[in-house]
């Protein structure tokens, strides 16, 4: 409310449930904006912010207690509970925000909120302009400029508290035990779902009730399709599966990738393109710092990459060249990196006038290189085709470095190859 400013209205809406078939609805989830401002779980719900309104400065508008509704969906927290669980000033059932909400409006100059991310709600927001301007008349005045919030709250949301970064660590941790896990149960006529069941089975036997992002398990060529989520080829024997895998704890998402081999070694073609990665990993993760800008990682990554297949004799020239024109990315064609918060690829602008914007403390990003040999790449030896390897960590930039929350997994090909050789 700081940021808003005298005479202004902000307006944020809970987000609808969603409609899977039929009267069955898809699992909900809040809107990320509105749980960030509220902690409140529930759908059907406004919430009005009001700096320096006498009366309350902060009002939620949500679903009042209805016993019959109850007992088909469960329990509702309603206005006055509201007001106790989530500290607003005021509190009213759903059904009087039109009624009330145009005189909140009354007198701000600037009105504030998510535009065109809910038809419905813009439509509502519509309508009561229209209902103050209708009694200019009488005195009234109607906001007179519309801002977009998301900026405002994207930014806020790019700068995790002391509160977040403990909740991110503890789904990072759970995520960790569940890579591990899937580790220890791959082996040869098994199928990528297994591996997908034993992420889950950890998931939510610690306290996660949902995967952050639908989970991929591609063994073989397939991880060298970037977002494979089928999940349901055999695994064999000689090839790796790459896991990209994370649990959402309390609304805050983790976001871990790992390479390994299926037989529990790796070849010598596998762990030289493994190794590779694993540098560009290592050398992104230690220029993660304050004043760096956000994508100096990526691209360290592509240095480390393109220097690493000429070694190889996977491209041919000159480094400086090859990069220049965009060669490595036959092999690597993604960015090293993405925010990383209450969404999986988190709200905050990566750009401060049009510059790369530089690091900051509190910021949490993912660092995540890859290689990925196409099955169909004709212009390198037939024993490079269809490995795919990504690895990825989510870091968090501090005071005098970084902190990789997601160090919990084993990432070097003797660390797997121990894990794995525990297998009963």
């Amino acid at each position: 409310m700081g940021k808003l400013g005298k005479n202004s209205i902000a307006l944020l809406s809970a987000a609808p449930q969603r409609t899977r078939s039929n009267d069955t609805e898809y699992p909900y989830r809040q809107d990320s904006d509105f749980y960030y401002l509220t902690g409140f779980t529930e759908d059907d719900a406004v919430l009005a912010l009001i700096p320096g309104r006498k009366q309350g400065e902060v009002v939620m508008f949500c679903q009042p207690k209805d016993k019959t509704k109850e007992l088909w969906t469960g329990i509702l927290t309603g206005p006055e509970q509201a007001k106790s669980r989530l500290l607003v000033d005021e509190a009213y059932p759903i059904g009087m925000m039109d009624e009330i909400l145009p005189g909140l409006m009354d007198g701000c100059e600037t009105l504030y909120y998510c535009m065109e991310r809910e038809p419905a709600f813009d439509k509502r927001i519509s309508g009561w302009v229209k209902n103050v301007r209708s009694r200019t008349r009488m005195g009234a005045k109607a906001p007179q400029q519309l801002i977009l919030l998301d900026p405002l709250l994207h930014e806020m949301r790019l700068f995790k508290s002391k509160a977040e970064i403990a909740l991110m660590q503890r789904a990072a941790d759970i995520s960790a035990r569940a890579h591990k896990r899937a580790m220890l149960a791959a082996r040869e006529g098994r199928h990528e779902y297994h591996l997908e069941a034993e992420l889950v089975h950890e998931f939510m036997m610690s306290g996660s009730r949902a995967p952050a992002y639908n989970s991929i398990v591609a063994a073989g060529a397939n991880a060298c399709i970037l977002h494979y989520i089928e999940n349901r080829d055999p695994l064999r024997n000689g090839d790796l599966v790459l896991i990209d895998a994370g649990c959402e704890y309390e609304y805050y998402a983790a976001d871990i990738t790992r390479t390994f081999p299926v037989s529990g070694q790796f070849s010598a073609e596998q762990k030289a393109l493994y190794d590779i990665v694993l540098k560009a990993q290592l050398e992104a993760i230690a220029v993660t710092r304050p004043g760096v800008p956000w994508d100096e990682p990526h691209h360290v990554t592509v240095r480390v990459i393109t220097h690493g297949l000429i070694d190889l004799g996977l491209l041919k020239g000159d480094a400086d060249r090859l990069i220049a024109d965009g060669a490595y990315r036959d092999f690597y064609m993604h960015r090293a990196g993405h925010w990383l918060g209450i969404d999986v690829h988190d709200a905050g602008s990566y750009l401060d006038r049009d510059k790369p914007r530089r690091l900051e403390p509190g910021m949490v990003t993912t660092v995540e290189p890859g290689i990925y040999v196409s099955p169909d790449n004709k212009k390198v030896a037939k024993k490079w085709r269809g490995i795919g390897i990504r690895i990825e960590d989510d870091v968090l930039v501090t005071k005098t470095g970084n902190k990789v929350l997601t160090d919990g997994v084993p990432k070097t090909t003797e660390a797997i190859e121990a894990l794995m050789a525990q297998r009963a």
